[in-house]
């Protein structure tokens, strides 16, 4: 008894496209296929530079002067 039989993966295809309709499952698949691209962009390139959170650097500056 396999789980992923072709039988269950039939079902559960024609449950989906029953709850979803033929026009919802074509958006669903498309934002589904620019999400993947839009992750495997992210994580194959390199960010160019660290971003520096301003708010981070003023607090770090500011607490330095009360120091010194």
């Amino acid at each position: 008894m396999d789980l992923f039989a072709p039988s269950h993966l039939l079902i559960l295809l024609l449950i989906v496209l029953v709850i979803f309709g033929p026009s919802k499952l074509g958006d669903i698949g498309g934002a589904l296929g620019k999400a993947i691209r839009d992750f495997k962009r992210a994580t194959t390139e390199p960010d160019p530079e660290p971003k520096k959170n301003p708010e981070v650097a003023g607090s770090v500056e500011r607490k330095a002067e009360k120091v010194g």
